[in-house]
Protein backbone atom coordinates (compact mmCIF):
# COMPACT_ATOMS: atom_id res chain seq x y z
CA UNK A 1 0.00 0.00 0.00
CA UNK A 2 1.32 3.59 -0.69
CA UNK A 3 1.68 5.94 1.66
CA UNK A 4 -0.43 8.47 0.31
CA UNK A 5 -3.44 5.76 0.64
CA UNK A 6 -1.98 5.46 4.43
CA UNK A 7 -2.30 9.19 5.25
CA UNK A 8 -5.59 9.69 3.15
CA UNK A 9 -7.31 6.36 5.05
CA UNK A 10 -6.32 7.71 8.31
CA UNK A 11 -7.30 11.49 7.37
CA UNK A 12 -10.88 10.14 6.58
CA UNK A 13 -10.93 7.99 10.42
CA UNK A 14 -9.63 11.19 11.67
CA UNK A 15 -12.83 12.98 9.92
CA UNK A 16 -15.60 10.37 10.96
CA UNK A 17 -13.57 10.22 14.55
CA UNK A 18 -14.61 13.91 14.66
CA UNK A 19 -17.58 13.82 13.45
CA UNK A 20 -17.14 15.11 10.24
CA UNK A 21 -18.65 12.46 8.42
CA UNK A 22 -19.74 13.89 6.00
CA UNK A 23 -16.37 14.57 4.62
CA UNK A 24 -15.18 11.52 5.77
CA UNK A 25 -17.55 9.39 3.60
CA UNK A 26 -16.33 11.51 0.21
CA UNK A 27 -12.71 11.02 0.81
CA UNK A 28 -13.14 7.40 1.70
CA UNK A 29 -15.61 7.49 -2.00
CA UNK A 30 -12.26 8.61 -3.49
CA UNK A 31 -10.35 6.14 -2.07
CA UNK A 32 -12.65 2.91 -2.70
CA UNK A 33 -12.11 4.05 -6.24
CA UNK A 34 -8.77 3.92 -6.37
CA UNK A 35 -8.34 0.80 -4.22
CA UNK A 36 -11.42 -1.65 -4.76
CA UNK A 37 -10.05 -4.64 -3.52
CA UNK A 38 -9.14 -2.55 -0.23
CA UNK A 39 -10.55 -4.61 2.42
CA UNK A 40 -9.99 -1.64 5.21
CA UNK A 41 -10.83 1.33 3.04
CA UNK A 42 -14.06 -0.66 2.19
CA UNK A 43 -14.80 -1.29 5.99
CA UNK A 44 -14.51 2.32 7.07
CA UNK A 45 -16.36 3.53 3.94
CA UNK A 46 -18.94 0.79 5.09
CA UNK A 47 -18.45 2.26 8.52
CA UNK A 48 -18.99 6.15 7.76
CA UNK A 49 -22.40 5.47 5.33
CA UNK A 50 -23.71 3.70 8.61
CA UNK A 51 -22.65 6.43 11.03
CA UNK A 52 -24.50 8.75 8.38
CA UNK A 53 -27.93 6.48 8.37
CA UNK A 54 -26.86 5.56 4.91
CA UNK A 55 -27.26 1.66 5.29
CA UNK A 56 -28.39 0.40 1.78
CA UNK A 57 -25.25 1.79 0.50
CA UNK A 58 -23.27 0.47 3.31
CA UNK A 59 -23.76 -2.66 2.76
CA UNK A 60 -21.93 -3.54 -0.34
CA UNK A 61 -18.88 -1.72 1.45
CA UNK A 62 -19.02 -3.97 4.18
CA UNK A 63 -19.36 -6.86 2.04
CA UNK A 64 -16.24 -5.89 -0.12
CA UNK A 65 -14.61 -5.97 3.04
CA UNK A 66 -15.44 -9.14 4.40
CA UNK A 67 -14.53 -10.90 0.83
CA UNK A 68 -10.96 -8.98 0.18
CA UNK A 69 -7.94 -9.78 3.05
CA UNK A 70 -6.34 -7.64 4.76
CA UNK A 71 -8.87 -6.89 7.81
CA UNK A 72 -7.32 -6.71 11.68
CA UNK A 73 -9.51 -9.14 13.75
CA UNK A 74 -10.98 -6.89 15.41
CA UNK A 75 -12.15 -5.20 11.98
CA UNK A 76 -13.45 -7.98 11.04
CA UNK A 77 -15.24 -8.88 13.72
CA UNK A 78 -16.25 -5.42 13.23
CA UNK A 79 -17.85 -5.64 9.52
CA UNK A 80 -19.65 -8.81 10.45
CA UNK A 81 -21.57 -6.41 13.34
CA UNK A 82 -21.63 -3.96 11.16
CA UNK A 83 -22.97 -5.27 7.95
CA UNK A 84 -25.52 -7.78 10.36
CA UNK A 85 -26.97 -4.69 12.35
CA UNK A 86 -27.09 -2.84 8.96
CA UNK A 87 -29.14 -5.89 7.18
CA UNK A 88 -31.39 -6.44 10.16
CA UNK A 89 -32.21 -2.58 10.41
CA UNK A 90 -33.21 -2.56 6.35
CA UNK A 91 -35.73 -5.94 7.43
CA UNK A 92 -33.47 -7.99 5.53
CA UNK A 93 -33.46 -10.30 8.72
CA UNK A 94 -32.66 -13.68 7.68
CA UNK A 95 -29.46 -11.90 5.69
CA UNK A 96 -29.15 -10.57 9.40
CA UNK A 97 -28.84 -14.03 11.02
CA UNK A 98 -26.74 -16.15 8.49
CA UNK A 99 -24.11 -12.88 8.62
CA UNK A 100 -24.42 -13.01 12.67
CA UNK A 101 -24.08 -16.42 12.36
CA UNK A 102 -20.70 -16.08 10.13
CA UNK A 103 -19.29 -13.94 12.51
CA UNK A 104 -19.75 -16.11 15.52
CA UNK A 105 -18.32 -19.06 13.58
CA UNK A 106 -15.04 -16.87 13.21
CA UNK A 107 -15.38 -14.88 16.78
CA UNK A 108 -17.60 -17.30 18.79
CA UNK A 109 -16.91 -15.49 22.19
CA UNK A 110 -17.73 -12.01 20.46
CA UNK A 111 -20.58 -10.52 23.17
CA UNK A 112 -21.32 -7.98 20.87
CA UNK A 113 -22.06 -10.57 17.76
CA UNK A 114 -24.14 -12.67 20.01
CA UNK A 115 -26.62 -9.79 21.17
CA UNK A 116 -27.45 -8.49 17.67
CA UNK A 117 -27.46 -11.91 16.63
CA UNK A 118 -30.23 -12.58 19.52
CA UNK A 119 -31.81 -9.39 18.34
CA UNK A 120 -32.06 -10.67 14.68
CA UNK A 121 -33.42 -14.14 15.58
CA UNK A 122 -36.34 -12.50 17.23
CA UNK A 123 -36.80 -10.66 14.26
CA UNK A 124 -37.38 -13.81 12.61
CA UNK A 125 -39.92 -15.27 14.82
CA UNK A 126 -36.88 -17.42 16.61
CA UNK A 127 -37.76 -15.78 19.73
CA UNK A 128 -36.79 -19.03 21.93
CA UNK A 129 -33.52 -19.00 20.77
CA UNK A 130 -33.19 -15.53 21.37
CA UNK A 131 -33.98 -15.21 25.09
CA UNK A 132 -31.77 -18.94 25.67
CA UNK A 133 -28.80 -16.79 23.67
CA UNK A 134 -29.62 -13.88 25.72
CA UNK A 135 -29.60 -15.68 29.23
CA UNK A 136 -26.34 -17.52 28.49
CA UNK A 137 -24.57 -14.39 27.61
CA UNK A 138 -26.09 -12.07 30.48
CA UNK A 139 -24.58 -15.30 33.14
CA UNK A 140 -21.19 -15.04 31.01
CA UNK A 141 -20.59 -11.74 31.46
CA UNK A 142 -22.49 -9.98 34.12
CA UNK A 143 -20.76 -8.11 36.54
CA UNK A 144 -24.30 -8.03 39.35
CA UNK A 145 -23.78 -10.20 42.14
CA UNK A 146 -26.71 -11.27 42.07
CA UNK A 147 -26.79 -12.56 38.46
CA UNK A 148 -23.50 -14.01 39.42
CA UNK A 149 -25.04 -15.71 42.07
CA UNK A 150 -27.69 -17.40 40.32
CA UNK A 151 -25.14 -18.31 37.07
CA UNK A 152 -26.01 -21.98 36.80
CA UNK A 153 -29.99 -21.80 37.64
CA UNK A 154 -29.45 -19.12 34.72
CA UNK A 155 -27.37 -21.33 32.24
CA UNK A 156 -29.97 -24.58 33.56
CA UNK A 157 -33.13 -22.32 32.07
CA UNK A 158 -31.48 -20.85 29.28
CA UNK A 159 -31.32 -24.29 27.81
CA UNK A 160 -35.04 -24.89 28.24
CA UNK A 161 -37.01 -22.54 29.37
CA UNK A 162 -39.93 -24.45 29.77
CA UNK A 163 -38.30 -26.75 32.55
CA UNK A 164 -39.94 -26.90 35.83
CA UNK A 165 -37.44 -27.17 39.53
Amino acid sequence: MSQDRDSLLAQAVGLRESDRTEEARELLLTLSDRYPQDAEVAYQTAWAHDKLGLEAEAVAFYERSLAAAGLSAEDRAGAFLGLGSTLRALGRYEDAVATLQRGLDEFPDDAALRTFLAMALYNVGQARESVSLLLRLLAETSGDERVRRYRRAIEFYAQDLDAIG
